[in-house]
């Protein structure tokens, strides 16, 4: 659809109320057409940036799960005892065992 191109139309400001021509006005973000002085942007706050979340796990972390001495568990086949899996704690005695090591080699005899 075609429009006039209205060079001699005249128009009101809508804060102000004085005339001017249709094509001295601006058109707001509200839809409000004012002059020059009246023109007032819009205020960035108005559009805020999309909110971003901040992420909370790593990708693929590589946590220290390495074991203190004194920590852990040994499980052992014990026919002295009733069940088949015995755990002992590291760093205790486990009796009816004698382990030796060196580098490159380790030894268990019953």
């Amino acid at each position: 659809m075609a429009y006039a191109s209205g060079k001699y139309a005249i128009a009101l400001c809508d804060r102000c109320g004085f005339e001017y021509k249709l094509s001295e006005l601006r058109e707001e973000w509200n839809g409000l057409k004012t002059c020059r002085d009246c023109f007032d942007p819009k205020h960035p706050q108005l559009e805020p940036l999309p909110h971003v979340s901040d992420p909370e796990a790593l990708y693929k972390p590589r946590p220290n799960n390495d074991l203190e001495i004194g920590e852990g568990v040994v499980y052992t086949n014990d026919s002295n005892t009733n069940s088949s899996m015995t755990a002992d704690p590291i760093g205790s005695k486990i009796l009816g065992y004698e382990m030796t090591g060196s580098v490159g080699e380790v030894t268990i005899t019953v």
